[in-house]
């Protein structure tokens, strides 16, 4: 296999000198928008687990009296 002539690296063990970006590098800061976007998840989850709520707490309670009644070994 011949060569090819890009070939910088040879047999030294060295990595080929990092490449540098065309665009500018950016700081991190705040993103309303996908701050507003995941409130309004949260908000819209809450209104539709709230019905559930009721079945819920019914659930944990006969599960807290089964358990009471129910004799360990």
């Amino acid at each position: 296999m011949s060569e090819s002539p890009d070939d910088d690296t040879k047999d030294s063990g060295r990595l080929p000198a990092p490449l540098r970006s065309v665009t500018p590098g950016t700081r991190s800061r705040p993103n309303e928008g996908m701050d507003v976007i995941g409130w309004g998840m949260l908000a819209g989850l809450f209104v539709l687990l709230m019905p559930l709520l009721p079945f819920i707490i019914i659930v944990w309670g006969i599960s807290k009296v089964t358990e009471m009644l129910t004799p360990s070994s």
